[in-house]
Formats: structure tokens, sequence, C-alpha cells
């Protein structure tokens, strides 16, 4: 049998069951600091316990113009392989500062994207996160004109503050890695980096500078897309032209992927004849054998850090950057020659 639905408990019900006003059941259940004694302020709350009543918040938001929700607005980070932990952090933050999440994705369509953010405004959200699966330079669209925005995992012309990972010492970290192994010599870079490519210039720029610390360099790049066939079919060729590589630095863990099984199938072995560094610390890093030292997206600590400047006190411009954790495993060992 279909079940009736419960009339809704009104605050005036409240009132007439504490025998007060209107008014006086509004201030004692809205938490404001007002002259009731504290006999008929718990009248009032008991009453609101015993009949269930449930504050109207869409009411109080309009009243109040703050509805303790945000809105985040993604691309295909929800259904992408990347972004649960951003939204996690995001949450978790939301949480402790009384907020709820309102999370929407437009899966790249430039139609829905706007009328997401129109309907996000329109349910009075207190403020926007702006994110994006991969780390990018992007053209804010209008319906954010006027919002209160945090980017998130991109960056922009803009004003607003963006959190992104920093990319450039997270490469530092990952030379450090092969040289505090001992490596100096024989190490190869595996992927493309295109400078329209935020993560691949600026993980390029660190490694760089890292191995320069101790004067190495770069002896070879091998330009291929961040997938493994292709980093399979590039180290294969890489290999099979003579090339002898000590470490393989991997612009990210499906590049590592590719390049685990081109080394197999030439019959060397992770970590005793060459080590391998990567970057992302997706499910790859430890699935692998041995499992992969990687460098991390700090996913959680930004979507933490995005909602505490969204909700803070203090006005904040620029990229802010957030470290990549280090995941040392056991694929990088000292030169065996």
């Amino acid at each position: 049998m279909p079940t009736t639905a419960r009339p809704r408990v009104r605050l005036r019900d409240v009132a007439e069951h504490a025998r007060v006003s209107a008014t006086t059941a509004s201030l004692v259940l809205g938490g404001r600091d007002v002259r009731v004694s504290e006999q008929t302020r718990q009248r009032v709350l008991r009453a609101a316990r015993e009949l269930d009543y449930r504050p109207n918040l869409t009411a109080r938001s309009l009243r109040t113009q703050v509805s303790s929700t945000i809105g985040l607005v993604a691309d295909t980070i929800v259904t992408g392989h990347y972004g649960g932990e951003l939204i996690r952090g995001s949450l978790t933050a939301a949480l402790a500062h009384g907020h709820r999440l309102l999370v929407c994705e437009y899966e790249g369509d430039p139609v829905l994207e706007p009328m997401l953010i129109e309907d996000l405004v329109a349910r009075q959200v207190d403020g926007l996160l702006y994110t994006t699966a991969s780390h990018d330079r992007v053209e804010l669209p209008d319906a954010l004109a006027g919002q209160r925005v945090v980017l998130v995992n991109c960056e922009s012309e803009s004003s607003h503050p963006s959190v992104v990972p920093d990319e450039a010492e997270g490469g530092r970290a990952a030379a450090r890695l092969l040289t505090d192994a001992g490596h100096r010599e024989g190490i190869v870079l595996v992927g493309e980096t295109p400078t329209t490519s935020l993560p691949a210039s600026r993980r390029l720029e660190g490694v760089t500078a890292g191995l320069a610390e101790v004067g190495a360099v770069v002896a070879e790049q091998l330009d291929c897309s961040w997938w493994p066939e292709a980093a399979f079919d590039a180290v294969t060729e890489a290999l099979a032209g003579g090339m002898r590589p000590r470490a393989l630095v991997c612009l990210n863990d499906r590049i590592a992927l590719g390049t685990y099984q081109a080394l197999g199938e030439a019959g060397l072995s992770v970590p005793g004849d060459v080590s391998v560094v990567s970057f992302d610390d997706s499910e790859l890093a430890s699935w692998l054998r041995p499992a992969l030292s990687t460098i991390a997206l700090p996913e959680f600590e930004m979507g933490r850090l995005a909602v505490d400047l969204l909700l803070g006190e203090e006005a904040v411009t620029g990229a802010v950057l957030v470290p990549m954790p280090v995941r040392e495993r056991g694929s990088v060992a000292p030169p065996s020659r």
C-alpha cells in the first residue's frame, strides 16, 4: 500500500505546543542570543524534539543570505580516473565549516557548464569550487562572474585563487630519489613535454633543476603520449636502437606501466638493471611489481585547502602551491654498473 507523507511540522506548531509566540520560538530555534528565560527556551526545544521539527533551510537562506552550502563544478573529475580524493578533501573541509557540498559535472559540454553554474548560484551557494581533471590553464565561463570562486587543479588569468600541485618541486623530488640512490648518468625522461601542458613543462623544469644540483643531466628524452601503449613502443624502439639507461623518469604512472612492460620484454629488471620513478601515485603505482616509486598528486589536501580559502576571511589571489608527497617504494636502487 502507498504510504502517506506526514504533514510538515511548522514553526507555529512548535510555538503552540510550547505555549509561546511564533517569534519566541523562531528566536530560540535560530540560536539567537535573546532575553528568553531558560525555562521558556527549554520548553521550546522540548516541543521541537517531541514534534520532530525540521527547519526550512531554504526559507532560512532566503532570510539570512547564507545557505551553508558550496558548489563544486568539474569537467570529468567525478567519472574520470582521478578526483575522488579531491572531492573527499572538499567534503571533509566543508563539513568542518558546517557546510554541505553540491557536486556537478558537465563532462566537457560547453552548453551544460554555464547551466550547472547558474543553477548552483540560484540555490544561493556561499561559494564555488571550479576544478578540472588535469592541471590546465583555463578560461573561466562568464557564469562565474561576480561569484566567490576558488580554482582547483587549474589556473586562469583571473584574480581568483587557484589551488594547484607544486609540479616543479615534484620534479625536483623525483630527481632526488635517483640522485640520492647514486644515479648521475644514463638518466632518461619518458613522455612528451609540450609547453602548453603545465604538468609536463613544470615536471621537466623540476627534474632538470634537481639533476643539476649534483651536476647531472637528462641524457635523453623519449617523446610519447602519456599512455602505456605509446610508452611501451617508445622504450622498446629506443632499447632496440642501443639505448642502455640506468634510470628512467616517467612523467606519469601510465607511462611507467608501458615502460615496465618494455623493459621486461627486453630482459631488463626493475630496479636491478634500471631504476624507475614516476608521478601521480595512481592505483597503478602500488599494483606494479616492484611497486612504483612516484610523486603523488596531493588531491585530498588540494580539496581541503580550497574550501578553507573559499570560506575563510583572508583574501587570497594567484596560485597556491600544494606540495606533492613522495611515495618511495621498490623501483629505485643504486646503479648496477
